[in-house]
Protein backbone atom coordinates (compact mmCIF):
# COMPACT_ATOMS: atom_id res chain seq x y z
CA UNK A 1 0.00 0.00 0.00
CA UNK A 2 1.42 3.65 -1.25
CA UNK A 3 0.49 6.30 1.47
CA UNK A 4 0.42 10.10 0.59
CA UNK A 5 -0.79 12.17 -2.22
CA UNK A 6 0.13 10.41 -5.64
CA UNK A 7 -2.07 12.42 -7.80
CA UNK A 8 -1.81 15.72 -10.34
CA UNK A 9 -4.01 18.47 -9.94
CA UNK A 10 -4.62 19.28 -13.83
CA UNK A 11 -5.90 17.08 -16.59
CA UNK A 12 -4.43 16.31 -19.47
CA UNK A 13 -5.24 16.24 -22.98
CA UNK A 14 -5.57 12.81 -23.52
CA UNK A 15 -7.89 12.73 -20.45
CA UNK A 16 -10.37 14.75 -22.28
CA UNK A 17 -10.25 12.91 -25.42
CA UNK A 18 -10.56 9.97 -23.94
CA UNK A 19 -13.56 11.58 -21.87
CA UNK A 20 -14.94 13.16 -25.37
CA UNK A 21 -14.57 9.22 -26.96
CA UNK A 22 -16.67 7.54 -24.07
CA UNK A 23 -19.46 10.23 -23.45
CA UNK A 24 -20.08 10.09 -27.62
CA UNK A 25 -21.22 6.87 -27.13
CA UNK A 26 -23.73 7.84 -24.68
CA UNK A 27 -24.72 11.58 -25.73
CA UNK A 28 -25.27 14.04 -28.79
CA UNK A 29 -22.68 15.73 -29.74
CA UNK A 30 -23.58 18.94 -28.68
CA UNK A 31 -23.97 17.51 -25.53
CA UNK A 32 -20.58 16.10 -25.07
CA UNK A 33 -19.16 19.34 -25.96
CA UNK A 34 -21.05 21.05 -23.18
CA UNK A 35 -19.97 18.61 -20.71
CA UNK A 36 -15.88 18.52 -22.32
CA UNK A 37 -16.48 22.47 -21.66
CA UNK A 38 -17.68 21.89 -17.98
CA UNK A 39 -15.15 19.63 -16.99
CA UNK A 40 -12.35 22.31 -18.50
CA UNK A 41 -13.67 24.79 -16.10
CA UNK A 42 -14.62 22.41 -13.08
CA UNK A 43 -13.29 22.56 -9.79
CA UNK A 44 -10.80 20.30 -8.24
CA UNK A 45 -13.37 17.98 -5.76
CA UNK A 46 -12.34 15.12 -4.03
CA UNK A 47 -13.56 11.91 -3.40
CA UNK A 48 -12.71 8.33 -1.89
CA UNK A 49 -12.59 5.59 -4.08
CA UNK A 50 -15.28 3.55 -2.49
CA UNK A 51 -17.70 6.68 -2.65
CA UNK A 52 -17.06 6.97 -6.85
CA UNK A 53 -17.83 3.63 -7.34
CA UNK A 54 -20.90 3.57 -5.15
CA UNK A 55 -22.44 6.28 -7.15
CA UNK A 56 -21.72 4.48 -10.44
CA UNK A 57 -22.63 1.10 -9.61
CA UNK A 58 -19.11 0.26 -10.38
CA UNK A 59 -17.58 -3.19 -9.13
CA UNK A 60 -13.72 -2.29 -8.65
CA UNK A 61 -11.53 -3.97 -11.20
CA UNK A 62 -8.73 -6.30 -9.44
CA UNK A 63 -5.08 -5.30 -8.88
CA UNK A 64 -4.45 -8.30 -11.43
CA UNK A 65 -6.37 -6.02 -14.05
CA UNK A 66 -3.04 -4.96 -16.57
CA UNK A 67 -4.26 -1.21 -16.37
CA UNK A 68 -4.37 -1.31 -13.21
CA UNK A 69 -1.58 -3.04 -12.07
CA UNK A 70 0.34 -0.33 -14.64
CA UNK A 71 -0.81 2.48 -13.23
CA UNK A 72 0.15 1.17 -9.50
CA UNK A 73 3.72 0.79 -10.88
CA UNK A 74 3.64 4.03 -12.17
CA UNK A 75 2.38 5.59 -9.10
CA UNK A 76 5.06 3.24 -7.64
CA UNK A 77 7.96 5.30 -9.91
CA UNK A 78 7.10 8.18 -8.72
CA UNK A 79 4.74 9.06 -11.27
CA UNK A 80 1.62 11.42 -10.63
CA UNK A 81 -1.74 9.69 -12.10
CA UNK A 82 -4.35 12.83 -13.23
CA UNK A 83 -7.64 14.01 -12.01
CA UNK A 84 -10.50 11.96 -12.71
CA UNK A 85 -13.52 12.73 -15.19
CA UNK A 86 -16.94 12.31 -14.07
CA UNK A 87 -20.34 13.15 -15.29
CA UNK A 88 -22.82 13.43 -11.96
CA UNK A 89 -25.36 11.22 -11.39
CA UNK A 90 -29.11 11.99 -10.76
CA UNK A 91 -30.44 9.75 -7.81
CA UNK A 92 -33.98 10.84 -8.18
CA UNK A 93 -33.80 9.09 -11.70
CA UNK A 94 -31.81 6.22 -11.09
CA UNK A 95 -28.99 7.51 -12.98
CA UNK A 96 -25.61 6.77 -12.01
CA UNK A 97 -22.46 8.43 -11.91
CA UNK A 98 -20.99 8.33 -14.88
CA UNK A 99 -16.82 7.82 -14.96
CA UNK A 100 -16.07 9.90 -18.21
CA UNK A 101 -12.56 8.48 -17.57
CA UNK A 102 -10.36 7.10 -14.87
CA UNK A 103 -12.38 4.22 -13.72
CA UNK A 104 -8.53 2.51 -13.80
CA UNK A 105 -7.03 5.09 -11.96
CA UNK A 106 -9.85 4.88 -9.32
CA UNK A 107 -9.46 1.33 -9.08
CA UNK A 108 -5.48 1.44 -8.86
CA UNK A 109 -5.94 4.43 -5.79
CA UNK A 110 -8.18 1.94 -4.14
CA UNK A 111 -5.62 -0.69 -4.29
CA UNK A 112 -2.66 1.70 -3.27
CA UNK A 113 -4.19 3.46 -0.09
CA UNK A 114 -8.26 3.02 0.19
CA UNK A 115 -8.72 6.24 1.97
CA UNK A 116 -7.00 8.33 -0.53
CA UNK A 117 -8.81 11.43 -1.35
CA UNK A 118 -8.90 11.48 -5.54
CA UNK A 119 -8.90 14.46 -7.51
CA UNK A 120 -12.23 14.77 -9.52
CA UNK A 121 -13.87 17.42 -12.03
CA UNK A 122 -17.58 16.59 -12.30
CA UNK A 123 -19.78 17.97 -14.89
CA UNK A 124 -23.72 18.54 -14.67
CA UNK A 125 -26.23 16.58 -16.92
CA UNK A 126 -27.39 18.34 -19.69
CA UNK A 127 -30.80 19.70 -18.53
CA UNK A 128 -29.68 19.45 -14.71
Amino acid sequence: MVKGEFWKEESEAADLEAAESFLSLLLEPSVVSAVLRQLRAAPLTRHRASALLRAGGLAPLKAGDAEVSGLIKQVRRGELLTPVLLLRGYAPDGVPLTVADGYSRICASRQLDPGAAIPCRIADPPGG
